[in-house]
């Protein structure tokens, strides 16, 4: 829409020139073009760079990441309970360990307020700080709005002035102003106006406490009225640069204050030279009488009355004034002295080394200290100069007398404010223009006193500068942009600078300043000078021209001026200005008057009177010159036509006609160019509009050729005009002057493009033309564009054609760019005139349908400068693209004014030229001109090209989009680096073309509404489509663009409706499938992973995508939208108090965060990044940046991850909801897409939000597809989901906790009525609970050093708890938002509820079982070495645990069984060979897949009790992906079998090895394979014989020691007052175990504790034992036979009784403790009695472990005389069995010889062995015998009796087996037993007739 915009005319006032003289200016065109140009308002297209209204971001929120170990939620919240406690605590107080800033706490809601999505959209998240602004500046050739041209510099200063009094004798002038140091201030501002366009800014002086006496006038009695003159000084070229403002001070005798008009200075570019200068005037007389220097040279003392009163009465009608002081203030350089007093005048005659020599100011600033003790340099303070000694200099006096320096003090307040031209309508956001955006802080080093400048003078005046906080100025304090508001009576001083700078004139000024110089006359006069403008030299009493500005405020144009007096000189020196306003046009006639008066002390009249003493004059025709210093004569009267050179011979001449008279001029206009071929073409210019000159106007064309010779400078300041007087000329002239004239304008424009000072693409002195001054001639003429198309347009066509046009037209190319918006203003002016007066109020207008002709014309134009495009392209050419982008803003700016579809006729035929696979070159221009049309504000509303087609202009971006990513040419890659480079950069163009353009959209004020959400995301669903039918194309993408394009998608899917979605997953599986493959992309590539997450990562090997980038960071690059996020951020933060002095919002966290090596911006962070060459990695960048940028980082890092992960989630949810009706194509058989969606979910680490939601979501999968997702199909992801909800059970954080266990009741609920059981669900999360061992710590070090369970070990077991508790259940439900009714919810096509609170309990228990086998066994630690026995139980608790699942079951047995080779314990290392092999036929004999039966599981049973004999279908339910089937074979069964038959024969356990092997051989039967046979058969042999060899061996074999060990002693914990028997090899004594344990267990005890061994074998009573001392008991013991009579009193000489070929398995054993009832320890046989202690084991010897706790213990007791029969019938026995006992062979039939000697010498040698001679004697004589009962008596006689008789055979026997050798020991056997019988006929009669 095309806006008026009033034209900020920055010429003064009072220089503004208007048509006073009412001349006719229709006579003269080109004038009356000149005024419209500088009057008329500006026309601006408000549409043409955009406009956009966007809504604010969602504000991010803290999101939850938690670990294992964090639970950073809780610590929030009670952050948040103790900031409400204490409000004066500030964020960055409050601890925390995750080192986050705990600003805003995640809302507890797991949704955002939208009901209908789960969380934020991923868009905004993605580009939080989307600035529409700088990303449309990115595109090449971008557009960017010029604000309007001001015709002055950046600074200007306001001069307020007022007069008032006080009795004190002081010359005050206040200046304001906020600046200490202006050479700071300027840099500051040249620096700003950078990025703030045109932010000029302005300084303003006051002048007031105007108090002045000077020693001079010592006997004046009152002060007298004061006048001066500011102006700006260039003090180096001694030239003025303002005019001068005026001011003066009238003291009254009150106290009043009255104001007078402000006056405003322009301040350019920082200069040291430039300064104000300040003259000060006086009346030459003063009131009350006069001084001796002013008319005459009598001192006052002789003056009469009379000549006083005529002083005095003179003074009052004609006040004249001169000059006694000066002044210089210094504005930009402080280190030059800032203030001069009494330096030359800018006309003064005088030499430079003369007025070097006046008096320097001294420079001494000093800064107020405010009460908070801060020094005041904000904005609103002032700074203040004060000048004292202002002196009146020595060259005003002729004779060079040396006057006293005046008394005085000049105060000057300065102030600094904004320029008023800025266009703050087109100031972006971020330059706001205010004066704090404007670095207003000085150095320290400013306050130090600077040195005065090196002039070498007397310092007669020195000067200091005070700062004061004071208000602004009145008028400013209401403009919050710090500009005054400009009265209507402020005078600006015009700049003088406006007419040498190098810019086009905006304003319309014509005036002429006149400086008379000096008068040199032969003697002295009191003289002063008048001046006039004359018409014409007719009538010399005629009345002159209104022509004058006066010097008082709002006075109207006066007639004539005078200047000051000059007293009593020869040479009259002048310092005034004069200024006079011309007329449009002048005629030879028109000149300057000056008429020359000398005041006349000496005449009779009343008072002194001025008389003229001569005349001069000047015509203006001699402006034209440009002489800036003009000598005339003085002619001493006027005569008529006094101008001709006839009147002229009649004249008189003063001083002999001498040029006496010097003056300076200068002309300042906008409307009279001094350059003459500029005059030249305005004069053919009028001649030909008013059709004066010749019809075909060759003057004219002299006129337009001879343009492109104007001086630069000349040309620029008329730019505007000319261009519009040639624009006239296209469009009205014929087809030659408009080529002429086209030409002609083409060279105009190029020429500023090239001399201008600014490099941009886009000259501003252009853009502004465009953009605000043309306005198409008002609508006074038919438009411009068809002619000016028309003309380019067959110039183009010559082109094309091959005629030769010149360099003009590759001119042309080059600022195509603004003829084309020349062209489209044109359109837009004339559609607005047309429409605007027939349209109701606030209706838009109809677009504008161009005519035929002028269309074709345009297209044909178009079609030539894409011809252009494309073959610049190829030559790589820079102006290609530059043009490419003109032709694209071209149509953009057409979509705003005419017909859509006419533009889309453009866009088309550009498309047919790029169309297909073309150069990357050609590529990305085909990018960047979509780019920009579719950055057009209707472009979402853009129709299609036929009606029935949707939006035109998205559909071909799409397309193009994709084309882009699908450039990849291999060969080209192969050719040349550089084509690929540019075919990646391509692809990321379009990467973001794509993000940007969705962005404008989300942000978009205007479609905030869901269907129009719904209508934008339907323009984009095609690409979508694309994608998934070319997926090929996206993998090729990298980790960045595809994250643009990802988070594309998640935003179109996010504002799809459901029909769209149906309609996506309709099409076919595979399609549904790749659609999900991309959701996995999203989560892989928008994970938020932390370096020290562990676990979390889902970095094992369950991991089902694989461990991911080492690299947390989303690239190794910071993304896209990062930079602007932190900067946005930044300048969101709240400046604090004291902010640092670097000027960075970031608050300081400690000292030490200010070092170099950690900047607190982005920006610079990225550049000493670079600098140090950091950022290698995203890692090492991110450890470089500030702590606060780091935490910015992370919480956008977090919100986009979590945001992304929510939409996924929402989707899946809206596609399980839909396959639930079946109205999708997917694979209903295994529902792949969900399946990795959730393991996808599971296996990233994700926040607090999402768990909260994602539970819901799995109960309602679950519901819906339970019996899909259950099947043995998808065992892989039901293992997955397993894992990680164990995992996730133990959390800390009880949110995640508890949403865990409700997702394992949520699975056994699904098991309970889709398997009828949890065997298998218990088998996998065994399996599960087994891998996440590995991963969690559970164990913790304690203080001592000793080993604890962790916090995750108690977490994990505390969530295996809950699940089966029921009482806790609904409230648990209830928590995690589900319905207490989740888990008794009856599925569909179910009738019965099927969940059962005690099969839970059992699942339960059985995890729980695993947990503390695996805690244990972690527990032991660096114990596993030492203690073989504790470790060797652990491994069986681990093989006892993980049972249910065979694989794991095997896997701890192995390890068991290594574990007792390394100690040697062959016998329980077979036996674990034993059960791996029974695990493996159990499982074949289950499923019928062997050569087993159940009778051989039986008979492995008898080797090996722990085999189970129940054949269940456990190994079938824990056939889990990984785990199973494989490894349970009949070879494994074999392969177990020999391992375990090579063992045993290790331990000579011969007896077992032969059962195994009679299990072995029906496999080779059954495979006929005899070789094995054969083998196995000869194993036979050899095992049979090892048994004979056994038998036969006269020391009869045993396998093993057992001894029992009992346990009393806190610090053997879970030990304590347990027995256990221990199974040791044959050859371990009873020392050997005492060492071993002690030194196990003596390692355990600690400072209080000692261990102690307990040496007998009595009955320990736990309780009276000795507290801190441990106690081991330590006991050999036999094993019992399984037929052996317990009663027996014999005694057990376990090494006489071999044993038969039997097993030797044991789970009884005995010990005899012998005992005293008298408490004696040890009495005589008679009193000894005997305990016999019999053990009952868990489990049979030789087992899985080497020691079986003791279950039952019972004992017997035998008294004193049943011990001694016991021991004689063993003996008897003894003797029996040697004797009787049969041989295998002929050889073997005579009992062994060594044996039996070794029994008898032990049994009759009395000597050796007085064992029976004993017994006798302590129960058969004395007191003993009268206690026996009879029975017992006749019992020991028999035992007696039977003893000597077998002694008395195996004499016999051994008499036959002896030879010569052994006669000798026969003998003393002989004699021993006839001792013997002697000695027992003492005590046994009868024994005698026996033997």
């Amino acid at each position: 829409m095309l806006s008026l915009r009033p034209r900020r005319d920055s010429t003064p006032a009072t220089t503004k020139w208007h048509n006073k003289f009412e001349e006719n200016l229709e006579q003269w065109p080109h004038l009356k073009e000149l005024v419209q140009c500088y009057t008329t308002d500006w026309v601006k297209d408000d549409n043409k760079y955009g406009h956009y209204e966007s809504v604010g971001p969602p504000a991010f929120q803290n999101q939850i990441y938690e670990g294992p170990d964090t639970d950073i939620e809780t610590e929030m919240h009670l952050a948040g309970a103790r900031r409400t406690k204490a409000d004066d605590t500030t964020d960055d107080d409050l601890p925390s360990t995750s080192g986050r800033q705990f600003t805003d706490v995640a809302s507890d809601s797991a949704h955002s307020n939208n009901p209908k999505h789960f969380g934020q959209s991923p868009l905004p998240a993605y580009e939080p700080a989307f600035d529409w602004e700088n990303e449309r500046s990115l595109i090449c050739g971008q557009r960017v709005p010029e604000t309007p041209l001001s015709q002055y510099g950046n600074c200007k200063i306001f001069v307020l002035c007022w007069s008032s009094y006080k009795p004190d004798c002081f010359f005050l002038v206040f200046i304001n102003g906020c600046f200490l140091n202006f050479s700071q201030w300027l840099e500051d501002l040249s620096e700003s106006s950078v990025t703030i366009i045109s932010s000029g800014t302005s300084c303003c002086f006051k002048v007031s406490d105007f108090l002045f006496s000077f020693s001079l006038c010592p006997f004046l009695p009152h002060l007298e009225p004061f006048y001066g003159t500011i102006c700006l000084y260039n003090r180096e070229r001694r030239e003025k640069l303002s005019e001068d403002f005026y001011f003066r001070h009238t003291p009254t005798e009150t106290q009043n204050i009255s104001f007078e008009p402000r006056g405003i200075f322009y301040l350019d570019a920082p200069s040291s030279s430039v300064c104000l200068l300040i003259q000060l005037e006086k009346h030459a007389t003063e009131e009350g009488g006069v001084t001796s220097a002013v008319y005459s040279r009598k001192e006052p003392v002789h003056l009469s009355e009379k000549e006083k009163q005529k002083l005095q009465v003179w003074s009052q009608i004609m006040p004249y004034r001169e000059s006694f002081a000066w002044a210089m203030v210094s504005l930009f350089d402080n280190s030059i002295g800032a203030v001069s007093g009494g330096s030359a005048s800018p006309s003064s005659p005088l030499a430079p080394s003369i007025s070097g020599s006046s008096h320097d100011g001294v420079f001494e600033p000093s800064a107020k200290v405010t009460l908070d003790g801060k020094l005041g340099y904000s904005s609103r303070s002032s700074v203040v100069v004060e000048i004292s000694n202002l002196t009146e200099d020595s060259f005003q006096d002729p004779k060079r007398k040396i006057h006293k320096p005046v008394k005085g003090v000049l105060r000057l307040e300065i102030e600094k404010h904004q320029n008023d031209h800025v266009d703050l309508e087109n100031l972006s956001e971020s330059g706001s223009v205010t004066n704090d955006s404007i670095d207003d802080r000085i150095n320290d080093s400013t306050y130090g006193k600077l040195p005065s400048n090196g002039l070498d003078g007397r310092q007669g005046s020195s000067s200091k500068w005070n700062s004061f906080d004071t208000k602004e100025i009145s008028g400013n304090g209401s403009n919050s942009h710090g500009n005054p508001v400009t009265g209507p009576d402020d005078f600006q001083a015009f700049d003088f600078r406006t007419t040498t700078r190098n810019g086009p004139f905006l304003q319309l000024f014509h005036c002429l300043y006149v400086y008379p110089m000096t008068v040199s006359l032969s003697r002295k006069r009191n003289l002063f000078i008048r001046v006039e403008l004359r018409e014409d030299d007719n009538d010399i009493r005629g009345q002159p021209l209104d022509a004058m500005y006066p010097r008082e405020p709002g006075a109207s144009l006066q007639k004539w001026a005078h200047t000051q007096v000059t007293v009593g000189a020869r040479v009259a020196c002048y310092h005034d200005e004069i200024k006079l306003s011309l007329p449009a046009t002048w005629t030879p006639t028109h000149h300057l008057l000056f008429t020359f008066f000398h005041v006349d002390l000496q005449t009779k009249l009343e008072a002194p009177k001025p008389v003229v003493i001569g005349y001069a004059s000047l015509p203006l025709s001699t402006l034209a010159q440009l002489r800036s210093e003009i000598s005339l004569p003085i002619m001493k009267e006027l005569v008529p036509h006094y101008l001709q050179d006839m009147g002229r011979e009649r004249l008189d001449f003063l001083e002999d006609g001498k040029n006496v008279f010097r003056l300076r001029l200068r002309l300042c206009s906008s409307l009279y160019p001094i350059n003459e071929r500029i005059r030249d073409f305005f004069l053919e210019y009028d001649r030909h509009t008013l059709r004066t000159s010749a019809p075909w106007g060759s003057e004219l064309l002299e006129a337009i050729n001879s343009l492109k010779n104007v001086d630069s400078i000349a040309l620029l300041q008329f730019l505007h005009p000319i261009l519009n007087m040639l624009l006239h000329l296209i469009g009205n002239g014929g087809e030659t002057l408009q080529v002429a004239a086209f030409r002609a304008m083409v060279n105009i424009v190029t020429r500023v493009q090239q001399e201008s000072v600014d490099d941009a693409e886009r000259n501003h002195f252009l853009v502004n033309y465009v953009d605000y001054a043309f306005d198409d001639f008002g609508g006074r003429q038919p438009p411009v564009y068809p002619g000016l198309s028309t003309v380019w347009g067959s110039l183009a066509r010559s082109k094309a054609k091959g005629y030769r046009v010149g360099p003009v037209y590759d001119d042309v190319l080059a600022m195509a760019w603004f003829f084309l918006e020349l062209i489209v203003k044109s359109m837009a002016l004339e559609k607005m005139r047309l429409f605007y007066h027939y349209l109701p109020l606030g209706e838009d207008i109809p677009p504008m349908q161009l005519k035929e002709g002028v269309f074709r014309c345009i297209m044909q134009l178009y079609d030539c400068l894409l011809t252009e495009v494309h073959e610049r392209c190829k030559k790589g050419l820079g102006l290609a693209k530059r043009l490419n982008s003109s032709l694209a803003f071209f149509c953009y700016d057409l979509l705003s004014i005419i017909e859509p579809r006419q533009v889309f006729e453009l866009v088309s035929l550009y498309l047919d030229k790029f169309s297909g696979v073309c150069q990357s070159v050609l590529h990305d221009c085909k990018l960047t001109f979509l780019q920009i049309i579719c950055d057009h504000d209707l472009f979402v509303e853009m129709p299609g090209r036929d009606p029935s087609d949707r939006n035109y202009l998205s559909s071909v971006l799409i397309q193009e989009l994709f084309l882009t990513w699908d450039h990849d040419d291999l060969s080209l890659r192969a050719k040349a680096n550089f084509t690929f480079e540019l075919i990646v950069r391509s692809r990321k163009h379009a990467a973001r073309v794509l993000v940007v353009l969705l962005c404008k959209h989300e942000f978009d004020a205007r479609y905030q509404k869901p269907e129009d959400k719904l209508y934008i995301a339907q323009l984009y669903f095609p690409l979508i489509g694309q994608i998934l039918d070319e997926m090929p194309v996206f993998y090729n993408l990298n980790a960045v663009e595809k994250r643009e394009v990802l988070v594309a998608i998640l935003q179109i899917v996010r504002n799809l409706d459901d029909a769209s979605l149906v309609k996506a997953w309709k099409q076919s599986i595979a399609r549904t499938r790749l659609f999900f493959k991309l959701m996995e992309e999203c989560l892989v590539l928008f994970e938020h992973r932390k370096p020290a997450d562990g676990m979390l990562m889902g970095s094992s090997s369950r991991s089902p995508v694989g461990d991911g980038p080492a690299s947390p960071k989303y690239s190794d690059r910071l993304s896209p939208a990062i930079n602007n996020y932190l900067s946005e951020a930044s300048r969101q933060e709240v400046r604090p108090q004291g902010t640092p002095e670097n000027g960075y919002p970031w608050q300081r966290v400690n000292s030490q965060l200010s070092s170099p090596s950690q900047p607190y911006s982005l920006r610079e962070a990225l550049l000493h990044a670079q600098s140090s060459r950091i950022g290698a990695s995203a890692q090492a960048l991110r450890e470089s940046l500030h702590p606060i940028l780091r935490q910015k980082l992370e919480l956008w890092e977090e919100n986009l991850s979590a945001s992304v992960s929510l939409q996924v989630l929402e989707i899946t949810e809206k596609f399980t909801v839909m396959a639930a009706s079946h109205s999708i194509a997917t694979d209903y058989g295994k529902f792949d897409c969900v399946t990795a969606i959730f393991m996808s979910f599971f296996s990233r680490n994700q926040s607090l939000t999402f768990w909260k939601s994602l539970l819901p979501v799995f109960n309602s999968v679950f519901n819906l597809h339970g019996a899909t997702l259950m099947s043995r199909e998808n065992d892989r992801f039901l293992k997955q989901v397993t894992f990680h909800l164990l995992r996730l059970a133990v959390f800390r954080n009880d949110n995640i906790r508890k949403r865990a266990v409700n997702g394992l009741q949520i699975l056994m609920r699904s098991s309970f009525y889709y398997f009828m059981q949890t065997a298998r669900l218990r088998a996998m999360l065994i399996i599960t609970l087994s891998e996440l061992m590995s991963d969690v710590q559970v164990t913790q070090m304690k203080a001592d050093g000793t080993l604890e369970e962790s916090g995750e070990a108690r977490r994990l077991r505390k969530s295996l708890e809950e699940v089966a508790d029921a009482a806790k259940s609904p409230s648990l439900l209830r928590e995690c938002e589900l319905p207490e009714s989740a888990l008794l919810e009856i599925p569909e096509k179910m009738t019965e509820n099927r969940w059962s609170w005690s099969d839970v309990k059992y699942l339960s228990d059985s995890l729980l079982l695993a947990l503390d086998a695996s805690l244990e066994h972690a527990l032991l630690g660096s114990m596993m070495t030492m203690d073989r026995y504790a470790a060797a139980e652990s491994f069986y608790k681990l093989a006892m645990a993980f049972a249910p699942v065979p694989d794991l079951h095997i896997m701890w047995l192995l390890h068991l069984c290594d574990a007792h080779q390394e100690m040697q314990s062959w016998a329980e290392s077979a036996q674990c060979a034993v059960a791996v092999a029974g695990i493996v036929m159990q499982a074949l004999v289950a499923r019928n897949d062997g050569v087993w039966s159940k009778d051989h599981i039986t008979a492995l049973r008898k080797i090996c009790p722990m085999v189970s004999s129940e054949i269940s279908s456990e190994a079938a339910a824990a056939e889990v992906e990984g785990y199973g089937a494989s490894k349970l074979t009949v070879d494994s069964a074999v392969k177990y079998l020999q391992l375990a038959n090579n063992l045993f024969s290790q331990a000579e356990l011969f007896h077992f090895c032969a059962n195994i092997l009679e299990l072995v051989i029906p496999v080779y039967k059954s495979r006929r394979a005899y070789g094995q046979l054969s083998k196995c058969h000869t194993m036979l042999t050899n095992i049979y014989e090892s048994i004979l060899e056994q038998e036969s061996s006269p020391i009869p074999f045993t396998d093993a020691t057992y001894y029992r060990v009992g346990f009393y002693g806190d610090r053997f914990g879970k030990l304590d007052r347990k027995e256990y028997v221990y199974r040791e090899p044959r050859d371990v004594r009873l020392g050997d175990i005492m060492e071993k344990l002690s030194h196990i267990y003596e390692s355990r005890m600690d400072g209080n504790h000692t261990l102690h061994i307990i040496p007998d074998s009595r009955q320990v009573k736990a309780d009276e034992l000795q507290p801190g001392v441990c106690y081991l008991q330590i006991t050999a013991v036999d094993p019992v036979m399984e037929d052996e009579d317990l009663g027996s009193r014999r005694e057990r000489i376990f090494s006489l009784s071999t044993g038969s070929v039997r097993a030797r398995v044991f789970d009884r054993f005995l010990f005899d403790t012998p005992f005293t009832k008298n408490g004696k320890t040890q009495g005589g046989l008679e009193d000894q009695w005997k305990r016999r202690t019999v053990l009952q084991t868990e489990g049979s010897f030789p087992a899985l472990v080497n020691r079986l706790v003791v279950t039952k213990s019972e004992s017997l007791e035998f008294s004193p005389v049943e011990n001694a029969i016991g021991m004689i019938e063993t003996r008897t026995a003894a003797l029996r069995n040697e004797l009787e006992e049969p041989r295998s062979s002929e050889g073997d039939q005579l009992p062994r010889l060594q044996s039996l000697q070794r029994i008898l010498q032990g049994s009759v040698a009395v000597q050796v062995n007085s064992g029976v001679l004993s017994v006798c004697t302590a129960f058969l004589s004395g007191e003993p015998a009268t206690r026996l009962r009879s029975q017992e008596l006749q019992q020991l006689i028999a035992a007696l009796l039977e003893f000597m008789a077998v002694c008395k055979r195996a004499i016999r026997v051994h008499c036959r087996l002896i030879g010569e050798e052994d006669q000798e020991f026969h003998t003393q056997l002989v004699n021993g037993f006839q001792s013997l019988t002697a000695e027992l006929s003492h005590y046994i009669p009868a024994i005698l007739s026996e033997l």
